[in-house]
């Protein structure tokens, strides 16, 4: 039995593995199991739920199974979710690295890499980090508070997975608002892998782009400063990059910088993580998400 087992958890990890790009990977109750046994976390396999199409079984036979197989009950809410409205699912995940902005996509941020061969969009995915580091305390001390503090954000790895190869790029966010359909999975902030407890994220006016600094292989950006005549939250100027964005269809937006980019490393932050005081950030009360990039 346990024989049978591994060879179906083998077969399964495959089949995410080297699905094709000619046919889009379709989940079922079996690759769900098999991701929760090898130890991904609800977070992301809702992601993985909400960007593929399906053919999950949810009788109730299943679902006791799926509570057996240890499945969280936000992944068996998501599997309950998607596959009420399978098509527009499944059209969204068939189409996710297409170019074109009118074609339907799984909600969240994506790069358009205009200069590969075919040209494609890549979905981004957010990066989360609780790690953070003060700077300036014993100077703060010994001038009775008059130094700043800064509380610094730290991305491990001195570069990003996803690659830029212009100084101009263009990123398309998409929303699921009520009669769009170029994109699917709900309308929360889980969509953007921000959190099932965040808000509603509409627009790209709640997000602001960054540019780390690199030092000892880690990226770090300030989000927080203070003395003893006030505190500051939120990103500082030096490391923000300015951008534009335009309606192109109703819950999809075009995204680009104001201004070439130099290379380097960058995100894109989700405004609301960033928020708060210098003790909920330094005590890691304040989770901060960023979908981060690098320029070439």
């Amino acid at each position: 039995m346990q024989s049978g087992y591994f060879k179906s958890f083998i077969q399964t990890l495959l089949a995410i593995t080297f699905a094709g790009s000619a046919y889009a990977e379709v989940l079922t109750n079996d690759t769900v199991i098999a991701l929760t046994r090898a130890g991904l976390g609800a977070e992301s396999v809702v992601a993985k739920i909400n960007s593929s199409a399906n053919t999950f079984d949810l009788s109730t036979d299943q679902l006791i199974k799926l509570k057996q197989a240890k499945v969280s009950d936000a992944v068996i809410a998501a599997m309950l979710g998607a596959s009420s409205g399978a098509g527009v699912n499944a059209a969204a995940a068939g189409n996710s690295d297409s170019p074109d902005p009118l074609t339907p996509h799984a909600s969240g941020i994506y790069l358009l890499q205009d200069w590969a061969q075919p040209q494609k969009m890549q979905r981004m995915d957010a990066t989360a980090t609780t790690q953070t580091k003060d700077t300036g305390r014993f100077l703060s001390a010994v001038t009775y508070g008059i130094a700043k503090v800064r509380i610094i954000t730290v991305l491990p790895n001195p570069t990003a997975r996803v690659r830029v190869k212009s100084s101009a790029p263009a990123f398309y966010f998409y929303f699921d608002e009520s009669g769009s359909k170029l994109s699917s999975g709900g309308s929360n902030g889980g969509l953007f892998g921000l959190g099932q407890n965040s808000q509603p994220v509409t627009s790209p006016n709640e997000f602001t782009m960054i540019r780390f600094n690199v030092k000892k292989g880690n990226r770090e950006v300030v989000l927080a400063q203070g003395n003893i005549a006030g505190t500051q939250s939120g990103v500082m100027d030096k490391a923000r990059v300015t951008f534009s964005y335009e309606d192109v269809a109703p819950g999809v937006f075009k995204v680009t910088p104001s201004t070439t980019l130099e290379p380097g490393e960058y995100g894109i932050l989700y405004s609301a993580s960033g928020a708060g005081n210098m003790t909920q950030m330094y005590t890691g009360g304040s989770s901060v998400k960023i979908f981060d990039f690098g320029v070439e």
